[in-house]
């Protein structure tokens, strides 16, 4: 089975709204790991504009799932990330400005950036995983680096798949291939919903954890949040 990892970034938003700790963001995590999941992700940005970086510490302090700590490897978080030792981290190259991630990494321009990063948090036992595009040099500039994992960035596959769904997935089932070969796991996260993921994970079978935030807080405003959960793990099984 595939992991659901649940990124509460939009439970911080509502949180951050109106200044208070409603709602408590410790708590609605509890709540996510209690109705199934198996993760919790968080993307502090620098501006904190929903997750605050003292929210990392206190999840990986009361969580008893996995945490995943999704974020551009600048100084401030390298070193909260080495701080605080989740499972995992994803290194995302977004802007400070970016609304959302909307690209992966030149894992081959920038190997020498990344190596000594990548190298650093797997000297404090924390899995690394690469946020790339579905892109096969790609993949093999992220295990020349020594990363443990890749995300794949999904976006474009969710945007394609109303129209066609064959020529959506066609580069992720290439990449899952070659990861498969060259023994690096599969992550994959963005815009997956309840519509593209069956047949995503169909598709990509080495897939191990999917990070999905937007849309499942989206639904859960409709058919509650525990409910939701479990739609999400039932496709995943």
């Amino acid at each position: 089975m595939t992991i659901l990892s649940v990124n509460i970034n939009k439970i911080a938003t509502l949180r951050n709204a109106r200044g208070e700790n409603y709602p408590n963001l410790l708590n609605t995590a509890l709540d996510i790991v209690k109705f199934g999941a198996q993760g919790i992700t968080i993307h502090p940005r620098p501006d904190e504009r929903h997750i605050r970086y003292e929210d990392a510490i206190d999840l990986k302090k009361n969580i008893s799932c996995e945490l995943n700590i999704e974020g551009n490897p600048i100084k401030k978080f390298v070193d909260l990330v080495n701080e605080v030792k989740p499972a995992q981290v994803t290194l995302v190259p977004d802007s400070e400005d970016a609304i959302t991630s909307n690209s992966g990494w030149d894992t081959v321009t920038n190997y020498t950036f990344l190596k000594d990063i990548v190298d650093d948090f797997k000297s404090n036992s924390i899995r690394v995983s690469i946020f790339i595009n579905p892109d096969i040099k790609m993949l093999e500039g992220a295990k020349k680096l020594n990363a443990d994992r890749i995300e794949l960035f999904t976006g474009p596959y969710a945007k394609e798949f109303p129209n066609d769904r064959y020529r959506a997935i066609e580069q992720y089932v290439k990449c899952s291939e070659i990861a498969n070969d060259i023994d690096i796991e599969i992550n994959a996260g963005h815009d997956l919903n309840q519509n593209n993921l069956k047949f995503f994970c169909q598709s990509v079978k080495n897939t191990k954890e999917v990070s999905i935030g937007h849309a499942l807080v989206t639904e859960s405003l409709y058919n509650g949040l525990e409910s939701t959960i479990k739609s999400y793990l039932q496709i995943l099984k």
